[in-house]
């Protein structure tokens, strides 16, 4: 299995945003590349609990285990799937920015490893493994990097 704690894995998801240029469009979905690479930032500062999104309780109720099973469980995200407020990136971004940013964050969501990680639960899947942040992280950034044909 592949892990985003493995300096072998964050560099390979590297290797793939370096392919993205300001010009990449997207095979589905609304956001454009700039909007992606700041998207995918909001996931790994959730796990190490740099952001904690606000999520509605009755929906956390109603649908975060089955979300969190379901996301664990399939091989790969579905397209197009909600995602939270906070992670809805629709201004204008910088595409170098936003990128080196991004590289940023998964250096240093890989370096600092598990310890890295919030003991908070998730806000929306409530209590998570280190192996859960791990696998939604790896799928995740798949999902995108996809999206954007890298």
């Amino acid at each position: 299995m592949e892990s985003i704690f493995k300096k072998e894995t964050a560099q390979n998801y590297i290797d793939r945003i370096h392919q993205l240029t300001p010009q990449t469009q997207p095979q589905w979905g609304k956001m454009n590349v700039a909007q992606m690479l700041a998207h995918c930032q909001m996931p790994i500062k959730t796990a190490t609990g740099e952001l904690v999104p606000k999520i509605n309780p009755i929906v956390k109720l109603l649908f975060g285990k089955t979300a969190k099973k379901q996301l664990v469980n399939d091989p790969e995200f579905k397209r197009n799937l909600p995602t939270f407020s906070e992670a809805k990136i629709v201004d204008q971004r910088i595409f170098e920015q936003e990128r080196t940013k991004l590289v940023e964050t998964i250096e240093a969501f890989q370096q600092k490893g598990p310890a890295g990680l919030t003991k908070n639960a998730h806000p929306f899947f409530g209590e998570m493994t280190i192996g859960d942040w791990d696998l939604l992280q790896v799928k995740h950034l798949d999902h995108h990097l996809r999206q954007f044909g890298v």
